[in-house]
């Protein structure tokens, strides 16, 4: 028997409006991720002691459903961040079945994950929120202390199957790490790439 994915569950926050997606949406926080950005506000989810619990499709469900009728007055609904929500491919995929024609599903991604998690994402997420770091392979590498080539190829893929009006497009401004000047190169490439919807902000350090 095919065992049931589950989502290993950080923390939920409900009643959330403009900062996950259209609408009231629930963030629900999952744990691990490929990367070690430098800044990362949610880095105890990069721990393996991180306190998760590991929840199934249907204790996912109960958990956010106390909030149905804000969804859909709303058009909003659950946002799976974290860490990396796409190493959940599998889940968020079960879990849109039970939801599909309700509530609006977003991720906040990287999209720093192999292509097929980002395929299975394609197929059940209505709307992706990437944050891109920085276009620049060098300082994408000194933040994030990764390789960007996958992220720049997810969002070609992403555009490509799901036109720019359901990608959003994060890039910061990285005290200590990138330029203005780098900024405005990475939207220039972004709008290259076809990318409509950008938002331009800078990271707040305490």
């Amino acid at each position: 028997m095919k065992k049931e994915p589950t989502f290993p569950l950080v923390s939920l926050s409900r009643l959330r409006m403009g900062t996950d997606g259209a609408g009231v949406t629930t963030l629900v926080i999952g744990m691990g991720c490929p990367l070690r950005c430098r800044y990362c506000i949610n880095d105890f989810t990069w721990e393996p002691d991180c306190s998760a619990t590991a929840v199934t499709v249907k204790k996912m469900y109960d958990l956010v459903k106390k909030d149905d009728l804000y969804f859909q007055a709303t058009g909003g609904g659950i946002t799976f961040g974290g860490g990396e929500p796409l190493l959940h491919a599998a889940f968020i995929r079960d879990f849109s079945k039970v939801c599909r024609n309700k509530w609006n599903i977003t991720v906040e991604t990287s999209l720093n994950v192999p292509e097929q998690n980002l395929q299975i994402a394609i197929e059940c997420v209505d709307d992706f929120i990437v944050d891109i770091k920085d276009m620049n392979p060098q300082i994408y590498q000194r933040y994030t202390g990764g390789n960007n080539a996958r992220v720049i190829g997810g969002v070609k893929l992403l555009l490509q199957n799901l036109g720019p009006e359901r990608v959003l497009i994060r890039v910061p401004h990285i005290p200590e790490i990138n330029t203005p000047e780098n900024v405005t190169r990475s939207i220039a490439q972004l709008r290259e790439l076809g990318v409509e919807r950008i938002d331009e902000f800078s990271y707040v350090i305490p």
